[in-house]
């Protein structure tokens, strides 16, 4: 049986990814994109983290190419997968950010109007305070780090993490909806995947509310209300699908 946690995350800073670009408007989606988390928990631990990266090793991203260091194909050879994390609480904060002038980079330009430079934008972030949950699946028992840093601006977040009993799992075959947000590219090539909502975002865009038909890990039962009673706002029956991989449609097919 593996291994499924539930993880609680709070936002102690502002978290800032630029999922869209809107003139001089940078805004971070609700959703926490399941690369970006699995970076955040295990880069230096299972993933290495080299010291420095230098010319266009550093401009390209590395995520599923198995000839660079830092790759989540790591993650996959220990048997480890987090999922999106889905918003519990969540606002926004909007920032004014302004990029330094500088004479050897470029001169100053400005808009028709005075005293407005073109070199700043407004961030919409992730206000301090609000809260997801997701779930992390291993074949053993891992140590998942209390504090992580995400995000652009490396924000510190706080992780709490509850490894589900045995009794609350069972492994079911079928078509099934998963209210939880899923990365497609992710999904076992054994899961078909029929109707879902799509969220757009980089490097991948996530998807939910989908209905799927395949093997799923239906979490359920006494011992799952038990744990719910002491975290607000979990729903009374969460379906997970099996076989998840960093990649594994990409992977199967190369």
């Amino acid at each position: 049986m593996m291994k499924i946690y539930l993880c609680l995350l709070t936002l102690h800073d502002n978290v800032f990814f630029a999922t869209r670009e809107m003139g001089i408007l940078f805004e971070t989606e609700k959703y926490l994109h399941n690369w970006a988390l699995s970076y955040a928990l295990f880069k230096g631990i299972v993933i290495p983290h080299p010291y420095r990266l230098q010319g266009d090793l550093a401009q390209k991203p590395d995520y599923l190419d198995e000839s660079r260091e830092q790759n989540l194909i790591h993650l996959n050879q220990a048997k480890i997968y987090v999922f999106p994390a889905k918003p519990i609480i969540w606002s926004y904060q909007i920032n004014t950010f302004k990029a330094a002038q500088v004479s050897y980079y470029g001169k100053s330009e400005q808009f028709e109007a005075p005293n407005y430079p073109k070199n700043y934008g407004r961030a919409k972030e992730l206000a301090v305070g609000s809260q997801y949950h997701t779930y992390l699946i291993a074949s053993d028992t891992v140590t998942i780090p209390q504090w992580i840093r995400l995000g652009k601006w490396s924000a510190k977040v706080h992780v709490q993490a509850f490894l589900i009993p045995d009794t609350a799992i069972k492994s079911l075959s079928g078509d099934y909806i998963c209210d939880h947000p899923l990365n497609p590219i992710d999904l076992s090539p054994d899961t078909q995947l029929i109707l879902y909502n799509r969220i757009v975002m980089p490097p991948v865009s996530l998807i939910t509310q989908a209905q799927l038909q395949g093997n799923y890990w239906q979490l359920s039962g006494d011992d799952w209300k038990a744990l719910k009673s002491s975290i607000p706002h979990l729903p009374n029956q969460v379906n997970l699908p099996q076989g998840v991989m960093y990649g594994a449609k990409q992977l199967i097919t190369a």
